[in-house]
């Protein structure tokens, strides 16, 4: 029998802020990875009180889950992601939209509209989460 090896899926993407993450010591982070999120990284959350006070907490703690590498540190967590600077902020939001809300995550990737020059679409503020619409 003649079996082919099955399509490799991609789960992880790389990407450069706009301006980057500058942490206390002063180091600017701006290549980073995120991977694609498991319903888990979204239903989980919802629980958390910080959420529950303030429902927009949510974009930073699914981004702080999905977000595997940022420059040289070594862990992600929430704090790192409220030190972003806005315009990063945004476009970690709008990059986690595009990966997980398309069949072919890399294709979407490819197409933008993540670049600087490119039409500007309209993004609920915060990610959304499974049910929404």
């Amino acid at each position: 029998m003649n079996q082919t090896s099955p399509a490799r899926f991609q789960t992880e993407f790389e990407f450069t802020l706009p301006k980057g993450y500058l942490d206390p010591t002063g180091i600017l982070h701006r290549q980073g990875t995120m991977r694609l999120a498991t319903a888990s990284d979204e239903i989980l959350p919802l629980a958390d009180p910080r959420v529950e006070k303030n429902p927009a907490y949510l974009a930073c703690i699914v981004l702080a889950r999905v977000i595997v590498k940022l420059g040289s540190l070594q862990d992600i967590d929430v704090k790192v992601i409220e030190g972003l600077f806005a315009q990063d902020f945004e476009y970690l939001q709008r990059l986690y939209e595009q990966l997980n809300g398309s069949d072919d995550p890399a294709a979407a990737l490819a197409a933008g509209p993540l670049a600087e020059d490119s039409e500007p679409r309209t993004y609920h503020k915060g990610i959304r989460t499974v049910g929404e619409s």
